[in-house]
């Protein structure tokens, strides 16, 4: 498995996020019986570089905590089962693992919603970065029972990994 994980925050964190990060990822790829070893690619940030990215890339101009950005085109959300077939460009040509994206966290918003929602900074950051995992798989949350689908996707992740509210 091969983490980018790259820190441009102004805040500081005072646990050790990089494990943290990884920790996530690796229960979100075992809750998905993700098949491969895969590439994911994190920036922690701060809501000025968010809302440049989001701006450029969504057209939103407003910070946001979380964006998603997929590598890998999924059929099905979490179908791993045809995509060496039919995606084998989502396949890294040296490494050979699945190319699923990456993830860019607002640290600064992330702060504000742990305060907001009573919980930890570790919990928050552990939320967005589930949340952002199920999207790299090919979920979604447009329609109401695909938020339901997700939500839960992402809480047994984090109660599995003992990450409470």
């Amino acid at each position: 498995m091969t983490f980018q994980i790259a820190y441009k925050a102004k805040d500081t964190l005072d646990f050790d996020y990089e494990a943290l990060l990884k920790r996530v990822v690796e229960g979100c790829m075992d809750y998905e019986d993700c098949p491969y070893e895969a590439e994911v690619s994190i920036l922690l940030t701060n809501n000025e570089e968010i809302q440049e990215i989001n701006r450029e890339y969504r057209k939103i101009d407003a910070p946001t905590d979380v964006l998603s950005f997929p590598a890998t085109e999924f059929d099905l959300p979490g179908d791993f089962s045809k995509l060496e077939e039919e995606h084998a460009d989502s396949f890294h040509p040296e490494t050979g693992e699945l190319l699923l994206g990456d993830i860019v966290i607002s640290v600064e918003r992330a702060i504000e919603q742990a305060a907001e929602y009573g919980h930890s900074i570790e919990r928050e950051i552990a939320f967005l970065t589930a949340h952002s995992m199920f999207h790299l798989f090919g979920y979604d949350h447009m329609e109401e029972e695909e938020r339901m689908r997700m939500e839960e996707k992402q809480k047994q992740v984090l109660d599995k990994l003992q990450i409470y509210r």
